[in-house]
This record gives C-alpha cells, sequence and structure tokens, in this order.
C-alpha cells in the first residue's frame, strides 16, 4: 500500500512533501500548517482515525480548507518589529495565534526561511488553531489571499517583549531541548556551530529531537558524531511527548509550541529564548 513507517511531526522534510495544489489528509498541527502554507497543498486539521481512513481508501471529504473559497485571509497582521531568531518567531506565533484563533492570516513585513515558517505555524496552531497562514511575497497563495477589506492589526516589539515573557516561567535550567517540530539538518548544523563556539562541558543535558531519517542523514555526513560531543541527539520523539518530568523540572527551548506545551503536559517550567542565550547561561 506504500507505507512507509515514521514517527516524525515534519513528514515533509523525510520525503512526504505534497505538491502546490494536492489534496492530501494529515492530522499533526504542525504539519497540517505547513504543508497549507509553505507547500500549498490542502489539508484539513485531521484526527488520527480519520487520516488513516484516508491512506486506505485514498480520499477525503472535500470541505473546509480543501475549497479555494475558505483559503482566503481573515486578518492582516502588519509586523513592525524585527523578527530573527527562533525565538522571535515563536513569540510572534504565540501572540498572534492566541488572539486570532482560527482565523486565516497574512503576514506583511515579514521574510522569514522554510524553518522558523515550520516554527511560525507550529506556534499559532499550539496558541490558537491556525491551519493555514499566508506570508506576502514567501507562501505560495498569498497573491490570491485577499479578497476584501479586512481587520488589520500591528505587531510591534512591545507585543514581541510581552509574548516572550508569558513564555518564560524559569530562571534556571536542567535540561536543553530543541526541535519541537523536529529539527531539520540546517537548524542541527546551525545547533553544533553555536556548540562550538562555546567549547565546553555543560552542567546538565541537552536535547536535539529529530526524525530518523535526518539523524542518518547526519550520521552519514559525520555531523551527528561531531553533535553528540555536546548534545543527545534523539530521533522519533519530542520533550512534549516523553516523561521528562520524571527527570527534570526546568526546561529551556527556543520552541514556542514546546514553550507553551510544556508546563501542562509535561509539568515544566519554562526558559525561552534563543539557542545561543540559552547555551551561554548553562553553566
Amino acid at each position: 500500500m506504500g507505507i512507509d513507517c515514521s514517527c516524525t511531526c515534519t513528514p515533509y522534510l523525510v520525503g512526504n512533501r505534497p505538491n502546490c495544489g494536492e489534496h492530501v489528509a494529515w492530522s499533526e498541527s504542525s504539519a497540517v500548517s505547513f504543508a497549507n502554507s509553505v507547500l500549498g497543498a490542502k489539508s484539513n486539521r485531521e484526527g488520527g482515525p480519520s487520516s488513516l481512513a484516508s491512506s486506505i481508501i485514498g480520499k477525503t471529504p472535500n470541505y473546509g480548507l480543501h475549497l479555494g473559497q475558505n483559503r482566503k485571509a481573515g486578518i492582516i497582521i502588519d509586523v513592525k518589529a524585527k523578527i530573527k531568531s527562533f525565538s522571535d518567531v515563536g513569540a510572534l506565533g504565540n501572540y498572534v495565534g492566541s488572539i486570532i484563533g482560527s482565523k486565516i492570516p497574512y503576514f506583511k513585513n515579514l521574510d522569514l526561511d522554510s524553518d522558523k515558517l515550520k516554527s511560525l505555524g507550529a506556534t499559532m496552531a499550539a496558541s490558537g488553531s491556525v491551519a493555514l497562514y499566508h506570508v506576502e511575497g514567501l507562501t505560495p497563495e498569498y497573491s490570491k489571499a485577499i479578497d476584501d477589506d479586512i481587520e488589520k492589526i500591528e505587531v510591534g516589539k512591545e507585543e514581541i517583549e510581552e509574548s516572550k515573557c508569558k513564555l518564560n516561567t524559569s530562571d534556571d535550567i536542567d535540561l536543553i531541548c530543541i526541535g519541537c517540530p523536529h529539527c531539520s539538518v540546517g537548524e542541527v548544523k546551525e545547533a553544533l556551530e553555536i556548540f562550538k563556539k562555546e567549547d565546553r562541558s555543560f552542567k546538565g543535558d541537552i536535547w536535539i529531537c529529530t526524525s530518523r531519517y535526518v539523524k542518518n542523514e547526519l550520521q552519514r555526513t559525520g555531523i551527528a558524531q561531531e553533535v553528540e560531543k555536546y548534545a543527545k541527539l534523539l530521533a522519533d520523539t519530542c520533550m512534549v511527548v516523553t516523561p521528562i518530568e520524571e527527570m527534570y523540572e526546568k526546561t529551556a527551548t527556543n520552541s514556542g509550541k514546546a514553550a507553551i506545551y510544556l508546563p501542562s503536559l509535561c509539568k515544566q517550567k519554562v526558559r525561552f529564548g534563543d539557542l545561543e542565550s540559552l547555551i551561554r547561561d548553562f553553566k
């Protein structure tokens, strides 16, 4: 039946990358957001059983985000703050998702690579229920996303800093963990450069969560061996679906999605920030 066994929230990084306009039935909220928004594929936020049923029969109900008229933007987000790091993106996604719910946002003045777009969608899906967003000049459907005059809000530095403060509930760190959604090869390489810059041992554990396919590629190229001098490279899981509360109380992350879920799912206090600053303070 063409089944490929994997356990990742980033199937589009491991070969399951639908084309623009292709209809799919995905059930992981951040993956649905990436497919709809960055790839231009079409999927509703499915549950596990409905996705499985669609995979068996090769069909999915033709409603919701499968229909072009339902993919229009409902609100314009004019970004006035400088959004550069993953923590900036997480703070933006947390703020926007929390105030717009399930509306489809259209972002202006935002220039992000695919890894940060992945993070943006994941965080908005966690803080709200956003399954599709458009970014002017970047995402494939932005040019036809606005038909009428719609509500517009501005997001500035004050809102970003306020959002970061809300995600921070701890000054101390027991564990640093990134990879929610799972890290790409590029993200792992960036983390390795930060580790090398510090070039020292750390007082606690550092986890990098990714898929087995990305880990295999990192092992093939020798990057995994370098990374594991500093951190544990974990495949097919992440910090919000493991019982880390049995080992840690205070987790640091650059992931907006993880910062939202860790307190409720894993009873963690959270230090939220850029990986470089988290590593620098992890003494």
